[in-house]
């Protein structure tokens, strides 16, 4: 069974906002709605990496839906996702700024609900297959086929080594590795390094990681590891 596709909803009008999530879900889409803009941009923060698609109204509270698309589009892990208007807005040069922030579809309200999700499909059609190189823990991402880590939106300046580490420590977040194991795993014809190297990467990586450097613990008198009690999160 194919896993159900969610959808990032911003509409303020309860109405119009209620009956396209529940037709949504009832053709097996799951729906985040937010109805303002700062509900929008926590649940980009939260569910960054479940999100496969967002619809925009662009006159919402707080955040509006243009500034919304703007925050997607510098997003590490939703860069690439379609985003699509749907606004009652019917003039050109509100399009033609849409699209130029990076929006994939305008629709102009009212439009029927059969007409949203045929767009929503053709959409989700052009997309890039599943986001399975992405590996994310509280604000941290790892971009597995780049070799790069992202905190929010930041990028982290790791070395290889230190990205090796993390993504040891995230891949198999319930297993404590001693020293010898992760020093066998970040080198290869190097095995004359003093396993105590290992200790300066992990104090680099979690340096450059600030706060979130909690995700990385030391398992004393075993070695290291992912802090499992961020596993739940």
């Amino acid at each position: 069974m194919t896993e159900a596709k969610t959808i990032l909803l911003v509409e303020d009008e309860i109405e119009s906002g209620e009956m396209l999530a529940n037709f949504l879900e009832l053709k097996d889409y799951s729906v985040l709605w937010a109805q303002e803009g700062k509900k929008a941009l926590e649940l980009i923060e939260d569910k960054a990496h479940e999100i496969d698609l967002a619809i925009l109204d662009i006159m919402v509270p707080n955040h509006d839906g243009k500034e919304i698309c703007r925050h997607i589009r510098q997003h590490p892990v939703l860069a690439d996702i379609p985003v699509l208007f749907l606004t009652a807005k019917d003039e050109e040069v509100d399009e033609i700024e849409g699209l130029n922030l990076g929006a994939d579809d305008y629709i102009k309200k009212p439009a029927s609900l059969n007409l949203i999700k045929a767009r929503i499909e053709s959409q989700l059609r052009r997309m890039n297959p599943e986001k399975a190189h992405w590996l994310k823990y509280d604000h941290v991402y790892l971009d597995t086929e780049t070799n790069q880590m992202f905190i929010n939106e930041e990028l982290i300046d790791l070395t290889h080594t230190e990205y090796l580490i993390a993504e040891l420590f995230f891949k198999h977040p319930k297993l404590v590795y001693s020293r010898a194991e992760i020093l066998e795993h970040i080198t290869d014809e190097e095995k004359y390094i003093f396993d105590r190297t290992v200790d300066v990467h992990i104090k680099n990586l979690r340096i450059k990681m600030k706060e979130e450097e909690k995700l990385i613990k030391t398992y004393r008198g075993v070695g290291y590891g992912f802090n499992r009690e961020y596993l739940k999160r």
